[in-house]
């Protein structure tokens, strides 16, 4: 064992096999021929190997553990997660179980099962008694004691690398982004080959849309494997987020070739081709997940978010049947909730739909813990911070550039039709939800403490005129990876309705759109959506009924203050009347007419959004009153909405 552990691979082999020889069931010459094959290349072997050796000697921790390390290697990951943990059952100071397990979980997304078990790695590592307490206190959300207790171990020793990651992921979890970065670049100068925390701080990195970068640190880490699942993963998300489709589809489909039967791989690479537009390649992918685990609820819900698509009744039997077996995460049960919901829908069994919507928004309402409340306080601070005279003592400030495009509003509410319609202008580049208005407003909040009122708007009265020019180079900067050649581009984040005082100091010369839906059929139409990450409010009746008057009163304060800045185009308007409304949408944008924006469904490009395959349609007005369907059960609705909101919006 001390040949193999410290790398003399030939000499340990050798001695083995020596002793193999004499005792043909002796386990740890077994155990040392069979990592020094995964070692050198053959995890398939090795895995014959350790499976016989784990069935002659069932508490061997570290047997269990290389048996872990060859399926992942093999990319049969739902195995090679339950060797692991079978591992760490037996040997809970196991550092490379928990680091393998934080990697498979990074690889498939699943964040907080990423930070459980990266804690318990910094945790098997940690000997101070104080560093333990701060693993501790970071695993029970203590986040505050976690980073005191991590701080004052640092001061007595400060290259520990395995702290500083920890301090790190503690600063991304209570938002403290630009200490957190600097802690993982340090964390990367002590131990260069800490796979985990340069796996972190490329994700890290691809959160914060900084792609390029964060392509840099995963080829830095393919350097080192370049077969690893968890780094080829990643890489792909990442292309993903580029826009770059053609080498993120080949990359999955390597991993595809090279880790088969792999539920997560099959699922995000349905994504990618529904986003250029191959539908049934796309549904042939998610039902290849679902063969692979029937559990498996986002597939079922990936069908559904097609829009176009139409289940078959052994697809409804089958959701019935995993959510009454109860198998399957919580994550499952809701994504199920929700496809069950959209196939009843489409079915016209109205009650029973409406029963699994239901459902699946009271899960997500108890994960979310979304507060109305807070977004009411921060709409009144907006209309009460943003005045003329706020604006009149900025004029000529900002950045001068007109080239983006802001759509905003709500989810649900024709936005995307509207970004394809705009997008098939020879002169506009279509992107996605940009997340970098609110990334500004974060690194201009500073790190908020639990419980801490938001600072914005607040600070909007804090940025020197001067600044603000640099802050609209910045999101220009910022988003130009996104962008094509065409002189404008679409940012469609329609949440940055709320940024709209900070949008006009910085870009000035911004268009702004307000894609705008009777609230009746915007706000259920939400509510039968289940969103990917973000959008917390729309979970809830009472909750996106309260958004939904926010967002009209802040909106009704932007056309008093800034009129004719934000455009209204109104959804019913659009499928009524459309090519009047194109011209309308065309002229406000300073656009020549273009006849392709009229045919915007021939229009091939990726959509990012819950309506890519409808925008790839001709428009059609029946989804304009389908929420009367379920008008039996939506008073909990009108309730929130209230009788101001719905006499300016009636419902006859």
């Amino acid at each position: 064992m001390a040949l193999f552990a410290h790398g003399q691979h030939a000499l340990a082999a050798e001695q083995a096999t020596e002793i193999l020889s004499r005792f043909p069931n002796e386990p740890n010459s077994a155990f040392i021929l069979a990592a020094i094959q995964r070692a050198r290349g053959d995890s398939a072997g090795a895995r014959v190997q350790l499976a016989s050796l784990v069935i002659k000697v069932p508490d061997f921790a570290l047997a269990w553990q290389e048996l872990g390390l060859c399926l992942a290697s093999l990319g049969e990951t739902p195995l090679a997660k339950e060797a692991l943990r079978q591992a760490i059952a037996l040997s809970p100071q196991l550092p490379d179980s928990w680091k393998a397990l934080a990697e498979l979980a990074t690889a498939e997304g699943k964040i907080d099962e990423a930070t459980e078990a990266a804690d318990q790695f910094a945790l098997a590592n940690a000997t101070d008694p104080r560093l333990v307490e701060a693993v501790r206190q970071a695993r029970a959300g203590q986040l505050a004691l976690a980073e005191r207790g991590c701080r004052a171990y640092l001061y007595d020793r400060p290259d520990d690398a395995t702290a500083i990651r920890l301090l790190a992921d503690i600063g991304v979890r209570v938002g403290a982004f630009e200490g957190a970065e600097h802690l993982f670049r340090r964390c990367l100068e002590l131990v260069p080959d800490f796979t985990l925390a340069r796996l972190n701080f490329a994700q890290f990195l691809s959160q914060r849309e900084r792609l390029v970068e964060a392509l840099a640190e995963v080829d830095r880490l393919l350097q080192t494997d370049a077969k690893h699942y968890a780094f080829l993963m990643l890489k792909a998300s990442i292309y993903v987020k580029m826009g770059d489709f053609p080498q993120a589809i080949a990359l999955y489909e390597r991993l595809l070739r090279d880790f088969p039967q792999r539920p997560m791989t099959t699922l995000v690479y349905g994504h990618a081709l529904k986003t250029v537009g191959r539908q049934n390649d796309a549904i042939a992918a998610y039902r290849q997940t679902i063969g692979l685990q029937p559990s498996f609820g986002d597939a079922y819900w990936s069908l559904a978010n097609l829009k176009t698509f139409r289940f078959e009744r052994a697809d409804i039997v089958a959701m019935r049947a995993q959510i009454a077996s109860g198998a399957g995460s919580q994550e499952d049960h809701f994504h199920l909730r929700f496809a069950l919901g959209k196939a009843l829908e489409i079915q016209g069994e109205y009650a029973e739909s409406f029963t699994h919507y239901q459902k699946g928004n009271e899960i997500k309402v108890s994960v979310e813990r979304y507060s109305a409340e807070r977004t009411t306080a921060e709409i009144e601070r907006s209309i009460q911070v943003c005045t003329p005279t706020f604006f009149a003592s900025r004029v000529g400030f900002g950045c001068v550039s007109p080239d983006p495009i802001f759509i905003v509003g709500l989810p649900r509410s024709g936005s995307t039709l509207l970004e394809q319609i705009l997008a098939s202008h020879s002169r506009v580049d279509g992107t996605k939800e940009l997340i970098d208005i609110p990334a500004i407003v974060r690194k201009l909040s500073g790190r908020l403490r639990p419980g801490e009122t938001p600072r914005y708007p607040d600070l909007l009265t804090e940025i020197e005129p001067e600044t603000l020019r640099a802050l609209g180079e910045e999101y220009l900067e910022r988003t130009r990876i996104q962008r094509g050649t065409a002189p404008f581009f679409i940012d469609k984040m329609p949440n940055n309705f709320r940024y709209i005082g900070l949008i006009h100091l910085i870009l000035p010369n911004a268009k702004i759109i307000d894609a705008r839906r009777h609230p009746m059929a915007a706000c259920f139409s939400c509510f039968t959506q289940l969103f990917a990450q973000g959008q917390s409010f729309t979970y809830g009746l009472t909750n996106i009924g309260k958004y939904y008057r926010d967002y009209l009163s802040l909106m009704d304060h932007w056309d008093t203050l800034l009129p004719g800045k934000v455009l209204r185009m109104q959804y019913e308007g659009v499928t009524l009347d459309t090519e009047q409304q194109v011209r309308r949408l065309l002229d406000f944008c300073g656009l020549p007419f273009e006849d392709a924006c009229l045919n915007f469904h021939q229009t091939e490009r990726a959509v990012r959004t819950a309506s890519s395959e409808q925008v790839r349609q001709p428009i059609y007005a029946t989804a304009v009153d389908h929420w009367r369907h379920y008008e039996p059960w939506l008073d909990e609705l009108k309730e929130a909405l209230g009788p101001e909101v719905l006499a300016r919006y009636p419902m006859s």
